[in-house]
């Protein structure tokens, strides 16, 4: 499943990207509540490297998990 975000206005629907397709395809269309989109950017499995991760890690003394734990919490 992929979901693209998009706009209805006046009947119609949108995307903000494109879907490459040549036949129809069907779709589920969920209608938000003015909701923000915090970000643009798209991951990619480029962007989740174990080997920069150990290097960025290298003098951390603490526990990453923890750390993790501690982060989240904060943002709620």
């Amino acid at each position: 499943m992929i979901a693209i975000i998009g706009t209805y206005e006046n009947g119609y629907i949108k995307l903000d990207n494109d879907y490459p397709t040549n036949s129809p395809v069907k779709v589920i269309v969920t209608f938000l509540d003015d909701i923000e989109i915090k970000s643009e950017r798209v991951l990619s499995l480029s962007d989740f490297s174990f080997s920069k991760s150990q290097e960025n890690l290298e003098n951390f003394k603490g526990s990453l998990s923890e750390t993790v734990i501690e982060e989240r919490r904060l943002e709620e």
